[in-house]
């Protein structure tokens, strides 16, 4: 402990980082507040709508639900992490060109969960994008824009196109019914 901090090392977007943190901080409260990564969302902070995804060790979280003094000797990567030498990546450029983003405050979210799930499946079917982003809520309702970037940009990867060739629908189980939950 520092004071009334406990002292953390963690890299953060492939920079190493030495802080001192409060026992009580959420790693959200301390990307945000202490290190500037606003990139990263506060949005219900009960671990409900994924806006607040990072990665720790290669696993997607929820940036609220952990506390940050949990996080010493780790690797955390930020949407802000995602980019390649200062350039969007492919599945952030695949956004873009699908108009993924509509408002964009779950954007930051839904990027870093499907990054996740591109290092776990390169070339997933349309039912593993869907439950892949299944923890992940959009406000607007762009869920088709969203995963057609996911697909888009796994098409795009070396390794030729997605298993999945066709209209592969999948498990719609995760898609929110406008009638149940009214957007």
């Amino acid at each position: 402990m520092i004071g009334d901090g406990v002292a953390i090392q963690v890299v953060v977007n492939g920079r190493e980082r030495a802080i001192a943190v409060e026992p009580h901080h959420t790693l959200l409260d301390v990307l945000r507040t202490d290190l500037g990564l606003t990139g990263t969302k506060e949005c219900c902070l009960v671990g409900e709508c994924g806006s607040c995804t990072v990665l720790v060790d290669d696993r997607s979280v929820d940036a609220c639900l952990v506390l940050a003094a949990e996080m010493d000797g780790t690797r955390i990567t930020t949407v802000e992490g995602l980019t390649v030498h200062g350039q969007l990546s492919p599945l952030q450029q695949a956004f873009l060109d699908t108009s993924a983003a509509q408002c964009g405050f779950c954007i930051p979210g839904q990027l870093v969960s499907a990054q996740a799930l591109l290092d776990r499946v390169p070339h997933p079917t349309r039912a593993e994008v869907e439950e892949g982003l299944a923890g992940n809520y959009c406000r607007c309702a762009g869920y088709e824009q969203i995963f057609e970037a996911v697909l888009a940009a796994a098409e795009a990867a070396p390794g030729g196109p997605a298993r999945a060739a066709g209209p592969d629908v999948g498990d719609r189980s995760s898609t929110p019914d406008a009638e149940v939950a009214p957007q």
